[in-house]
């Protein structure tokens, strides 16, 4: 279970890509590429959201060392961003919350019984934080939202899932 205490500030996010992030015309032959969620209600709603591409890259040990460097340029009063590595085929790789310089990575779920049960924890508290929002607790609402993000970050797709553990037990 993945359990870092990430404060609930407002969900100021940057208005531009931090300058590292200019080149979006990048090499679309790179195998990863490093994104973040696209937050627009009307695009989740309808079912376009599109995660934004920060950049691409030819190597797993270089998008996360991006990964970080970008963490490093969010402000310390921001709310932790969900970044997410993507393989050429959007099958996601690996995930993690960027926050105070540093990037918390989620570990892979191991096996198809463990990824069940963190869908039905995720769902479960985003159920909790829909009754919060309508019960004006906007703090609770956002917490759990983000609580159920970082649950979801851990469902890496099976073809990436030992690689992924191997990589983050490496870089530890």
């Amino acid at each position: 279970m993945f359990d870092l205490p990430f404060p609930a500030l407002p969900m100021a996010l940057p208005v531009s890509l931090p300058p590292m992030f200019a080149s979006i015309a990048a090499d679309a032959r790179l195998p990863f590429v490093l994104t973040t969620p696209d937050r627009n209600p009307g695009a989740a709603l309808s079912g376009t959201a599109q995660p934004f591409v920060l950049d691409r890259f030819a190597t797993l040990a270089d998008v996360m060392r991006s990964a970080i460097a970008f963490a490093e340029q969010i402000a310390c009063d921001v709310a932790p961003q969900m970044l997410a590595i993507l393989d050429r085929d959007d099958r996601l790789v690996l995930a993690g919350a960027a926050a105070d310089g540093a990037v918390a990575w989620c570990h892979p779920v191991l096996s198809p019984a463990e990824a069940r049960a963190v869908v039905t924890e995720a769902s479960q508290l985003r159920a909790h934080a829909g009754r919060a929002a309508d019960w004006q607790e906007d703090g609770l609402s956002q917490k759990l939202r983000q609580r159920a993000d970082l649950l979801e970050a851990r469902l890496v797709d099976p073809l990436w899932r030992a690689f992924t553990a191997r990589a983050l037990q490496i870089a530890a």
